[in-house]
């Protein structure tokens, strides 16, 4: 049975089939379940009721064409923000502004930090829904995520063979991501490579909870120290070559230089201080991403500047540590 012709009321088996190789299970069964919340879909595939292959399966799954998909009875009606179906007019208009490169595979949005990538957890829209709407022909899918708190360069391909080559680009490391990062204190450890398993939980409210743990995934980030604000806080440069979940604030926080503004794996009292100074979101930024595509070799490389918000706060650190140091 193919996913146009599903029933609700019933058990139905699925092949992902072409449109669905490559693509995580999450993704497919919310493209699949259209119209069931996103919290419903999570809880179905934690309590094993979505199979793959006869076998519980992981959110990150990636799917094969020939996997069957088993979808429970959905019985719940989607809510009042799901049927409205369309995004604001200053979303489509944030969102169609935030458009930064665009070629014939890929769009590259500069994400405004607190807008999610998609809906869901109270929101009825994100990033992606909205680009849908503004591209209703195309079968745009994001390519990754980025927190809801952070800014910057955000993939969307433009059509599954695209998706699935930016995914195994991903996989393999090959596409390099580099952030811009104030974290607490002054960063002495010079170039740093840290490789730190991490290990993902979620609560029960379902907000995730990351730590270093020798039972993670594999997560690589590498440090490099830009600019130090005497012993109030640094600059840094950080390139990951995995994409875990927080990974990057978790091995921040793991190295004792937790990420300013985050209010999970931050230090209190520093975020205070960086707050006073104007800090009202987390100081994470995707600041560029560079890549060749394989089977044409053509390079993609995008960048994109700090944006208001945390640059101003950059220019008034200075006195800030000064006055700290005087204390």
């Amino acid at each position: 049975m193919t996913p146009d012709r599903l029933s609700r009321g019933k058990v139905q088996r699925v092949l992902a089939g072409a449109a669905g190789e490559g693509q995580r299970l999450d993704n497919f069964l919310l493209r699949t379940l259209s119209g069931v919340p996103r919290s419903r879909v999570y809880r179905l595939l934690r309590r094993g009721e979505v199979r793959v292959n006869g076998k519980r399966s992981k959110a990150d799954y990636r799917l094969a064409a020939s996997d069957e998909v088993r979808l429970p009875p959905v019985h719940q009606a989607p809510d009042a923000a799901t049927v409205s179906r369309r995004p604001t007019d200053s979303l489509l208009a944030s969102v169609r502004a935030a458009i930064v490169y665009e070629d014939a595979r890929m769009l590259v949005l500069n994400k405004p930090a607190g807008l999610a990538v998609h809906g869901g957890s109270g929101l009825a829209f994100g990033a992606i829904e909205a680009l849908r709407a503004l591209r209703p022909a195309e079968p745009l899918e994001l390519a990754h995520r980025l927190d809801r708190d952070t800014s910057g360069c955000l993939l969307v391909a433009r059509d599954r063979p695209a998706l699935r080559m930016l995914h195994a680009l991903l996989r393999e490391g090959r596409i390099e991501k580099r952030y811009a990062a104030l974290v607490a204190g002054r960063w002495r450890l010079g170039r740093k490579t840290i490789d730190a398993p991490v290990l993902t939980n979620a609560r029960q409210a379902g907000e995730r909870v990351v730590r270093v743990h020798a039972a993670g995934k594999t997560a690589i980030s590498r440090f490099t120290p830009r600019q130090a604000f005497r012993s109030l806080a640094t600059l840094m440069d950080v390139a990951i070559d995995t994409g875990r979940t927080h990974q990057i604030r978790v091995h921040a926080a793991f190295a004792g230089h937790p990420v300013a503004g985050d209010d999970k794996y931050g230090d209190r009292e520093f975020n205070r201080r960086m707050h006073a100074l104007g800090l009202r979101r987390m100081f994470l930024h995707a600041a560029a991403v560079a890549f060749s595509w394989p089977d044409t070799k053509l390079p993609v490389e995008i960048a994109v500047e700090l944006p208001d918000d945390l640059a101003s706060l950059l220019l008034r650190l200075p006195a800030a540590a000064s006055a700290s140091v005087q204390a």
